[in-house]
């Protein structure tokens, strides 16, 4: 009985790669403390590693891991990044996260107007560095490979002086009781500190991240001004999102 709870656990962290102690406690229907020996098992035999509150994935190439999530919803996510383009207006102070939708969003700006881009992102520095009219801050001294961003909690200090126009951000998960979540406490203090310093707040996900929790909430639903997704986007998970009075676009997929 052991071995198979073992097995499945294994299985649920595989495919949701993060998850918290409380969602394997509810999911599996044991406590907590049994939930606590299962993972230090799992841990042993180097299948996850834990992080504060949950479990993740040990994926054995954390670089494939990024480029498997780039493809998938591919079209999705270069829909949402073109649709957020024409948001980006001449002397703006933006903010674009790292993630695979995220970058998406300077493929179709103009690229002759004046702007600031603050970013973490390596995929959106090299995209900005086409553009001769724009001014890149890029925060983070510490590379991670699994997301291709940079982290680093002294950059905090510097970020919590930023004052941003508009935050295209990215997120593990979204959920109208937990907000946007990821997994990574590094990269959610930059996340909820730029959140903090911004004007207008983007969320950039696909239908498939809709009604869902990571390890770390860092944007509350209600401050989030605008969600941007796709079609395919279950209309339970929209219903709910607006009957809280979220402002969310729905962007219909270019064949």
């Amino acid at each position: 009985m052991k071995i198979k709870r073992n097995n499945e656990i294994e299985n649920y962290i595989k495919q949701k790669q993060e998850v918290s102690l409380y969602e394997l406690k509810d999911k599996f229907n044991v406590s907590l403390n049994t939930i606590r020996r299962d993972v230090n098992e799992l841990e042993k035999e180097n299948v996850i590693h834990k992080v504060y509150g949950g479990v993740v994935y040990n994926s054995s190439d954390k670089t494939l891991a990024y480029e498997e999530r780039n493809i998938s919803y591919l079209k999705e996510k270069q829909t949402i990044g073109h649709y957020c383009s024409s948001m980006i207006e001449e002397n703006d102070i933006v903010y674009i996260d790292s993630g695979t939708t995220t970058h998406y969003v300077l493929d179709q700006v103009d690229s002759n107007i004046h702007f600031t881009l603050i970013t973490n992102s390596l995929e959106v520095m090299n995209k900005a560095v086409m553009f001769p009219n724009v001014t890149l801050l890029i925060v983070g001294n510490t590379y991670k490979r699994s997301t291709k961003s940079f982290t680093g909690l002294a950059d905090n200090e510097i970020i919590d002086k930023f004052n941003v126009n508009k935050a295209f951000m990215s997120a593990t998960a979204f959920s109208v009781e937990n907000g946007a979540s990821n997994s990574d406490l590094l990269e959610n203090k930059m996340k909820s500190t730029i959140c903090k310093r911004s004007n207008h707040i983007y969320l950039l996900i696909d239908s498939s991240k809709f009604g869902k929790t990571s390890l770390f909430t860092y944007c509350n639903a209600p401050d989030i001004h605008t969600i941007v997704t796709d079609e395919n986007i279950d209309p339970n998970q929209l219903e709910n999102v607006r009957n809280k009075g979220g402002n969310l676009i729905v962007v219909k997929n270019h064949n």
